[in-house]
């Protein structure tokens, strides 16, 4: 059910859910200070209800209604992101909603770089929290239309065309003390975060051996942006395209999606530039045509494994097997 923007602002003050446009990705949007709101969104999207929520604010300034301290750490990287997908991760003042700290002692704040998305927030003066509109583990949407495919026509959407960054947002944890930490890779490289935030202050990333505990947040469950249809991944062509013939010999039938020129399988493939941007931009888009095909598995190429690559890389190890 599309809505206008003054809908939009009408049903989350009071009280329902929205699925609005952001660069990354489509959010089920709440009110981020009604707990009964909020609830909807997990209720909705299957999700567990430890899983943190990221709060999308209008501008920098809201920052303080949120947060006990606000490091200048934090602050370089606002300044040098926003708006844009950087996700802050900083202390949580004590009236912030348990349900969308998901009882952290953190809260996860970023503001779109999305004209509707802005609109909504500023204009309505409101702060939402908005994962993305699918189920749990699901292939993330980027378009109006992906989001009713996965969650029906009950939900209202607010269309604001295809998604330009097209992957969830970089998320970036500060302490009070300025250190800081990836949490999960997106399109604002952790070279471009050590650029402005200072290397010297930043700790292990996520996945490496830490002594400090490791605040929970979205896309770091080990099975997430998955297609219906099994997915397989693989490192090179060749090896794809011996899969997709014996999957064939067997009877079985696939789809492919590839990055850059070369070989081609005789299955149905969509091949995508060699570039990491253009990739990012327009993977869920692909994988949400593939899986439309109903085909009995998808074969992936992987990209290099570089520093450039490494957020396709981490959506696609979520969301099949080697």
């Amino acid at each position: 059910m599309r809505v206008s923007l003054e809908q939009a602002v009408a049903v989350l003050k009071s009280g329902g859910v929205v699925a609005i446009p952001t660069e990354t990705v489509y959010g089920l949007a709440a009110d981020a200070t009604n707990d009964s709101a909020l609830k909807k969104i997990f209720a909705i999207k299957q999700r567990p209800a430890d899983h943190p929520l990221i709060v999308h604010i209008g501008d920098m300034r809201q920052v303080a209604d949120w947060v006990t301290i606000f490091p200048d750490t934090a602050v370089k990287l606002a300044k040098a992101f926003w708006p844009g997908p950087l996700t802050l991760v900083l202390p949580a003042q004590l009236h912030v909603s348990r349900v969308v700290r998901g009882d952290e002692p953190t809260v996860a704040l970023r503001v779109p770089n999305h004209p509707v998305a802005l609109a909504l927030l500023q204009q309505g003066g409101l702060s939402v929290a908005a994962p993305s509109a699918n189920l749990f583990t699901q292939l993330s949407p980027t378009t109006a239309a992906h989001v009713e495919a996965g969650l029906g026509d009950a939900i209202p959407v607010l269309d604001g065309g295809a998604c330009q960054v097209g992957i969830e947002s970089t998320i970036v944890s500060v302490s009070a003390n300025g250190q800081w930490q990836l949490l999960r890779p997106g399109m604002i490289s952790q070279e471009a975060i050590a650029a402005v935030a200072n290397a010297d202050h930043q700790v292990s990333s996520v996945g490496e051996e830490v002594e400090q505990a490791v605040p929970k947040v979205p896309g770091q469950h080990a099975l997430h942006y998955s297609p219906r249809t099994p997915l397989l991944l693989f490192k090179n062509r060749l090896a794809l395209i011996q899969e997709s013939e014996a999957l064939q010999a067997a009877g079985l039938s696939c789809a492919a999606m590839l990055i850059g020129e070369g070989e081609m399988p005789t299955c149905q493939s969509i091949s995508l530039p060699h570039s990491p941007e253009k990739v990012a931009e327009l993977l869920y888009s692909s994988l949400h045509q593939l899986d439309a095909l109903k085909v009995d598995r998808l074969l992936v190429e992987l990209p290099p494994a570089s520093p450039a690559w490494l957020a396709v890389l981490d959506r696609l190890s979520r969301a099949g097997y080697r």
